[in-house]
């Protein structure tokens, strides 16, 4: 059998998947639901300006917000999912969006520097339960294309991080601070998605769980040592990735103005051009992990990128412009090809590693944009670029990866 139809039960709660199939409306459900997350999480640092001029707050206050909101979502998702591999729990995801869209409401409504953290803390709360569980559910319902489920979950994110600052330019900042309850339409939207995306899981997973392990067998993996080692490796790898995506897409901007006198509008540009191009990457490099193995994705991804950004502080305008395409393309199809590697590598502990290498990604971004700042501001913004070009030469860690699998099966 492979899907079975339910006609007393919602659209997207009809499907029962075979642990072979790929189950596509649940994937578009969960990457639109991400998309819907991330655009609020995106709405927190754009009202920065909105929120410092009317409260008066220092550059300090402002990065303490951040790093309320970072720390909560970095270090409670390896524990929700840690939790969840132990008992999963169907109906958490809407319950996490339900986190979001008190702290977005509270944060229309407050008044106080305390206030703002709480709210702050809300969000990340709700992106800590959102991120390792929906990344379970892509997991789910992957079937055997489990690199394109991934990259299908992480656009819409790329997608909510793109539109937040834009929903924030035109309404928040035109009307205050208030405007932010609008946005809880969002949230609200996101949390009826999400209890049909429970619904499913709630009829799936024991099933599921049953027959991929018909599927797969029992076949011996790497020791545990081996295994250590693997994730050692992967985190150095989130590492090299991530400070150095930090250092163009919080930094880049100042970069083409110090260096060649752009306007800020052309900056915008330029930015804009290199993030479309991440968008681009973090859809190819799952479905080609699928095909060539996730070890091979994870060799160019990282290694791949080092020619270019060691170019890049050498290079004039154009160049810089095309180069920051490349760079883009290549190092935003690792992210993907990492956390399914590592799934594959624990394959006990999906929530746990997804919760893992999601709070790595958003404290690493966090703390290396701090850092990155504070060395620009010393050192100046082209020293950030020189430094930071040598970082995906970590890229050759990739070599002490055991192969947990090498093409796509068939």
């Amino acid at each position: 059998m492979n899907e079975t139809v339910i006609e007393d039960s919602p659209p997207l709660m009809r499907v029962q998947q075979d642990a072979t199939q790929t189950v596509f409306a649940l994937l578009f459900a969960i990457s639109f639901s991400h998309m819907l997350n991330d655009t609020i999480q995106a709405l927190l640092p754009a009202i920065y300006p909105v929120l410092k001029q009317s409260y008066g707050l220092t550059f300090t206050q402002l990065g303490l917000i951040t790093l309320t909101f970072q720390v909560t979502a970095s270090l409670l998702q390896p524990l929700v999912g840690y939790i969840t591999d132990k008992r999963p729990l169907p109906y958490s995801l809407p319950i996490g969006m339900g986190m979001t869209l008190i702290g977005l409401l509270s944060l229309s409504k407050a008044s106080s520097f305390p206030s703002i953290l709480i709210s702050s803390a809300f969000v990340g709360a709700g992106s800590a339960v959102f991120h390792p569980e929906a990344s379970r559910i892509a997991h789910m319902a992957a079937g055997r294309r489990r690199g394109l489920a991934q990259s299908l979950f992480q656009v819409g994110g790329n997608a909510g991080t793109s539109i937040g600052p834009l929903l924030a330019a035109w309404f928040i900042v035109p009307h205050g601070q208030a405007a932010l309850s609008w946005f809880s339409i969002i949230a609200l939207v996101g949390v009826m998605v999400l209890f049909q995306v429970g619904q499913w899981q709630a009829r799936n997973m024991h099933r599921v769980h049953k027959k991929r392990s018909l599927v797969t067998g029992h076949t011996e993996g790497p020791s545990t040592m081996r295994v250590a080692l693997a994730v050692g490796v992967l985190v150095m790898l989130v590492f090299s990735k991530y400070v150095y995506l930090a250092s163009l897409t919080n930094y880049y901007t100042f970069y083409l103005m110090d260096r060649f006198h752009v306007s800020v509008q052309q900056s915008q540009y330029y930015l804009f051009v290199f993030l479309f191009a991440v968008a681009a990457g973090t859809i190819i490099g799952g479905p080609v992990g699928d095909i060539i193995g996730r070890k091979r994705v994870i060799w160019v991804s990282i290694l791949g990128v080092a020619p270019f950004s060691l170019w890049l502080p050498h290079a004039g305008l154009t160049m810089t412009a095309i180069l920051s395409v490349f760079i883009g393309l290549i190092l935003a199809s690792a992210f993907s090809a990492i956390l399914v590697y590592a799934q594959e590598l624990m394959p006990g502990k999906i929530g746990m590693i997804a919760g893992l290498f999601f709070g790595l990604a958003f404290g690493i971004a966090g703390i290396g944009s701090a850092v990155l700042g504070s060395v620009a501001d010393h050192q100046g913004i082209n020293f950030v670029f020189h430094a930071c070009a040598y970082l995906p030469l970590l890229g050759l860690l990739t070599v002490f990866l055991p192969d947990v699998e090498t093409a796509k099966e068939k």
